[in-house]
């Protein structure tokens, strides 16, 4: 078996950040651009041009494509293109531009460490089980052929997991590497608020009565407060006001009424 060329990638300061993901959804390409807005950073968001996003997302994830010299095939997007560099997985994009972009320290100190495991378990709350609420069963069969298996799977959700997810990024915001300000790390935004903004939006979508309750709670009051700063920092209040932020609709979040229409969310605190 031969050796894996680990020459250095070109990765120089000019090179343009290129966001490969699906046309007319938010989805996880959404934590990306959300990265780039709070910087402020130009890049390529091949979304954008819906022929063309979809012709890069197929070649990239052809079963005939087998990489090049520099970097392995992929699965699924997103893909970030940054010079050389081709990356996928959405949480290893982030911890890839974060401390490039000024959202996180450097891989060298150990915060940098904690900010990845606290983004991990906020989206797999919010991100991974709120798909998992519509497709519980296979991606491939449609919603509506799972319907009394998504009905079991989001009355789980409510009444379990989210106040779960809920009290443990409360916690997150009550511990002590939590300081001044409303932020979940230190004393300045990193790239894991604006991963907890996502995932509380998309899942506001998707669950309004859930979360409308939960937030009435008060339970939970050092979340949302954190919420409403981030989508209040100038740069990204100008972004979600543009027409780069995708709307809802298919995707990871997905609004089903009846997935909520008889189930009270019972905020419990056995996390």
């Amino acid at each position: 078996m031969s050796e894996p060329n680990t020459k250095r990638l070109k990765t120089s300061n000019d090179a343009e950040y290129e966001l490969i993901y699906w046309p007319g959804i938010p989805g996880r390409g959404e934590f990306v651009r959300l990265l780039f807005e709070e910087a402020g950073v130009p890049y390529k968001d091949y979304a954008r041009t819906a022929d063309e996003a979809v012709a890069k997302v197929l070649a990239l994830t052809d079963t005939n494509n087998i990489g090049d010299e520099t970097n392995p095939p992929i699965l699924a997007p997103p893909v970030l293109k940054h010079g050389e560099v081709v990356l996928s997985q959405m949480p290893n994009i982030l911890i890839y531009l974060a401390p490039k972009l000024g959202l996180s320290p450097p891989a060298t100190e150990i915060a940098f460490y904690h900010l990845n495991q606290a983004s991990l378990t906020i989206l797999d709350g919010f991100s991974n089980e709120v798909h998992d609420t519509h497709h519980p069963i296979a991606t491939s069969l449609r919603y509506e052929d799972q319907k009394d298996e998504a009905k079991k799977r989001s009355k789980a959700f409510i009444e379990e997991r989210a106040p779960k997810f809920l009290g443990y990024v409360q916690r997150l915001l009550h511990s002590k590497t939590s300081g001044n300000g409303p932020w979940l790390y230190g004393d300045s935004l990193t790239y894991v608020d604006l991963v907890l903004f996502q995932c509380i939006d998309g899942t506001s979508y998707a669950f309004p009565k859930t979360m409308s309750q939960l937030k009435s709670s008060g339970k939970y009051d050092a979340v949302f407060e954190l919420y409403e700063a981030v989508k209040e920092r100038p740069n990204i209040k100008s972004y979600l006001a543009s027409n780069r932020r995708t709307n809802y609709g298919d995707g990871i979040w997905r609004h089903y009424p009846e997935l909520e229409e008889t189930i009270e969310v019972e905020v419990n605190l056995k996390e």
